[in-house]
């Protein structure tokens, strides 16, 4: 039915429409926020709206609109003036006004979704004012200092690094190994904000998940220590730390498939297998018991993007990349399965980001065989931390699992 309005027509009636709902809005939020000042109603909204489209539709060089602007914006700096020789200083009606005014010109030169996304921005942030509030109230200021970090490490320092090797002898480039920095950074940033913000109370299996998506390994120790008072809760320790691990497994496949397709779509398989298998033992241990003991969150919330960690961990790619390429050229692929064991008892992430960046003249069979057993040695290493760690019997579970995950990895990679 559309085909057959009018074009004009068309423009007219969506903003009519949506300035008549956006007063709508705007009298509901006036009203449920008690406050007495306002300068129209639903009305004075359509009217303004249907205003600036006649002014815009008048002249195509949108000068008549410009004027009528500049005209709606004096008046409405009067009003502001009147308002706050009554202590009322809010900018909201004037702004809210200005939009309205707009609409017309945005219905003709800019795609409906376009419209219907600035309508709805403007119906939220008038509907969620105590949500809103509170949101804004629950962030610590540091929190802004940490997304400007994130952003100047992403926005600007990447952009302006250049994509040329480090050494004529190594295949990696600057601009590859900060790109490894914001991926690595990103995940661990986007699960401290989730236990921050949303999970801030949580259960000890809900930790094992989030902090899995953190780093698999801290997380580990974390509970383990904390599993030192809970030696009755041998299925619900023993579950978080394979969930832990589980998410481990699905954090490598999503930063992996960013950098390397390729290799992501060989990893699929092993790894989906590893995780369904944790995700069901995990279910198994805590099939008979229903208890959520909670962990504080003040043990496991350790900011992610301090500058000092980034350069530790470009360094440390830096280096594997180095030692990658010299146990390659000389040891060739057998060296590299050695040393993807080694590598899992210290930090894997800088290693195998190393290597999907490289790729240092070894196939692709061969790169996923090494990730796939820097893994396996990795939860190794982990099994050893949380024995150590716990003293009790309430993670052997768990470090059997591990152990068990360890001699999968091997099996499927060297049988």
């Amino acid at each position: 039915m559309i085909e057959f309005i009018p074009p004009i027509l068309f423009q007219l009636i969506i903003t009519i429409g949506f300035a008549f709902i956006v007063g709508l809005e705007f009298h509901s939020y006036l009203r449920v926020n008690q406050f007495q000042y306002g300068f129209g109603s639903t009305r004075t909204f359509v009217l303004i709206s249907l205003l600036g489209l006649v002014l815009f539709q008048l002249n195509n060089d949108g000068l008549f609109f410009a004027m009528g602007m500049g005209i709606l914006g004096a008046l409405l700096l009067i009003y502001y003036w009147y308002q706050s020789a009554e202590k009322h200083y809010s900018l909201l009606e004037i702004i809210l006004t200005l939009l309205v005014f707009s609409l017309g010109p945005i219905a003709i030169h800019f795609p409906s979704w376009f419209l219907i996304l600035i309508v709805v921005v403007l119906i939220l942030l008038l509907g969620e004012k105590p949500r809103i509030k509170k949101f804004s109230e629950s962030i610590n200021n540091n929190e802004i200092v940490t997304l400007a970090k994130f952003l100047i490490l992403s926005g600007v320092i990447l952009p302006l690094l250049p994509d040329k090797q480090l050494a004529s002898t190594l295949p990696i480039t600057y601009y590859k190994v900060w790109l490894a920095v914001i991926v690595v950074s990103g995940f661990s940033y986007f699960s401290y904000l989730a236990q921050i913000y949303f999970f801030k109370t949580r259960g000890l299996l809900l930790t094992g998940v989030l902090g899995g998506l953190y780093s698999s390994t801290a997380i580990s120790v974390v509970i383990s220590r904390r599993a030192q008072l809970m030696k009755n809760d041998r299925s619900q320790v023993s579950s978080a730390l394979v969930l832990a691990t589980a998410m481990m497994y699905l954090r490598l496949l999503g930063i992996i498939f960013f950098m390397d397709g390729v290799a992501g779509k060989e990893l699929l398989f092993p790894f989906t297998i590893a995780i369904l298998l944790s995700c069901l033992v995990a279910i198994s241990l805590n099939f008979w018991d229903r208890r959520t003991p909670t962990i504080p969150t003040s043990d496991t919330n350790q900011h992610p993007l301090e500058l000092t960690t980034a350069i530790l961990f470009a360094s440390m790619f830096i280096f594997f990349a180095f030692i990658t390429q010299y146990v390659i050229q000389n040891y060739g692929d057998k060296g590299l399965d050695f040393l993807s064991i080694v590598v899992g008892f210290t930090d894997i992430d800088p290693f195998i980001l190393s290597l999907l960046s490289g790729k240092f003249g070894v196939t692709e069979n061969a790169i996923v065989s090494a990730v796939i057993v820097a893994s396996g040695s990795n939860n190794l290493l982990k099994a050893t931390y949380i024995v150590v760690v716990a003293r009790n019997r309430s993670v052997m579970v768990a470090a059997i699992w591990l152990i068990f995950l360890f001699i999968l990895s091997l099996s499927y990679v060297f049988i």
